[in-house]
């Protein structure tokens, strides 16, 4: 008798336990029952906190409770990223995705805050892979607000890549400047950078420095490029093509722009 047709009851009550456990957590995670809602958002508001305490990190590395406060940290995301292998129906396959990988090493620098200090800045890019995972826009999609999504990944990224490069440039080149001053003079430097703005009271020396400088311009205009297009660009809504799948289209458009096949968009307005 193989396990598959093995009866419930010949089967070990901690198999049965343990089973039941990955049911409900799938349920939890990936669910459209109101309680599933509300542990996803719970988990979403446990995400953006931590991430809130991944830019301050810098000012608090001075403190007594930095520690107490990383490990803490530590444990709720080890703590998540279990429960979403156990959610997941193919843990293995989950644990090579790259957001995966991504939680490991920042519970690597959380476990090893002073050996891996110069990698914290890191961190951040936490926000980044909640947006890929599509958790971040799930309140905005069950409201009716699919095309705010756009525009809102464009600030993410923009957001993202902004304290992504301070903190590369606060642990590089501000480091002698402790806690909250450093951090924001390289907040104010990156800010500066993006927007082109160049008051030049602020630079980083040597050639690394103007290296860094460029890097940060020209992506943080492209960012900023791509913000610009998400806002002013004539809004797209989500009609999926029957012949290609593809899913933005103009809100008056007759034929699909991928393959040309006929599409009959509704009109909210009649």
């Amino acid at each position: 008798m193989t396990e598959q047709t093995r009866p419930i009851h010949a089967v070990p009550r901690y198999e049965r336990s343990f089973a039941r456990l990955r049911r409900t957590l799938r349920h939890l995670y990936h669910g459209d029952s109101r309680t599933a809602l509300r542990f996803q958002t719970a988990v979403l508001t446990v995400d953006l906190a931590i991430i809130a305490l991944f830019v301050v990190q810098p000012v608090l590395k001075d403190t007594e409770v930095f520690l107490a406060v990383d490990y803490s940290v530590a444990a709720v995301l080890a703590v998540d990223i279990v429960a979403r292998l156990l959610a997941s129906r193919r843990p293995l396959q989950r644990l090579k995705q790259p957001v995966v990988l991504l939680d490991l090493f920042i519970l690597l620098t959380l476990l090893l805050p002073y050996t891996l200090i110069n990698l914290g800045f890191l961190r951040i890019i936490r926000l980044w892979s909640i947006s890929k995972t599509g958790r971040l826009w799930q309140p905005l999609r069950r409201r009716g607000l699919a095309e705010w999504e756009l525009p809102a990944r464009a600030v993410l990224n923009l957001v993202t890549f902004l304290f992504l490069a301070t903190g590369f440039i606060y642990t590089t080149f501000f480091r002698q400047s402790s806690g909250f001053t450093g951090y924001l003079d390289a907040l104010y430097f990156t800010v500066a950078s993006v927007t082109t703005t160049g008051y030049g009271d602020i630079t980083l020396e040597g050639p690394w420095g103007k290296l860094t400088s460029i890097v940060v311009m020209i992506i943080g205009i492209s960012l900023f490029v791509q913000l610009a297009q998400a806002i002013f660009k004539p809004t797209k809504v989500h009609h999926p093509c029957p012949q290609c799948g593809l899913q933005r289209h103009d809100p008056d458009a007759v034929h699909c722009k991928a393959c040309g096949h006929g599409l009959n968009i509704p009109n909210d307005e009649s």
